[in-house]
């Protein structure tokens, strides 16, 4: 199996969750997470992956076999890094909307 495969059921999983958090709080009429929040978080993590990513693999902590990426790279890292965190930041979220998180740090009671 490859690291591109593995990454886009990770992808993959995390936007089905994603949908059924947004068809859930459709429903009840609670807020989405906000779109601009969401981009400075993945701008944020995927910044600190590649400047990570890079130089761990340029310390020699560990490498990757060719034979399992995609050989697309960013600096060191290959572009297969970059996609979990980008499913965290597509999944998370969901999550926290789906048990029962409030955003804009408004409270019901």
């Amino acid at each position: 199996m490859t690291y591109l495969l593995l990454a886009l059921g990770f992808l993959a999983l995390a936007t089905v969750v994603a949908l059924v958090a947004r068809h859930s709080a459709r429903r009840s009429g609670r807020p989405a997470a906000g779109w601009r929040a969401l981009a400075l978080a993945a701008c944020a993590l995927l910044l600190l992956t590649a400047v990570f990513d890079n130089l761990m693999i340029a310390s020699g902590l560990f490498t990757y076999a060719d034979a399992h990426i995609s050989g697309a790279r960013i600096g060191l890292a290959p572009v297969e890094d970059f996609s979990y965190p980008l499913a965290a930041i597509i999944l998370l979220p969901a999550l926290w909307s789906l048990f029962g998180g409030r955003y804009g740090g408004h409270d019901d009671r």
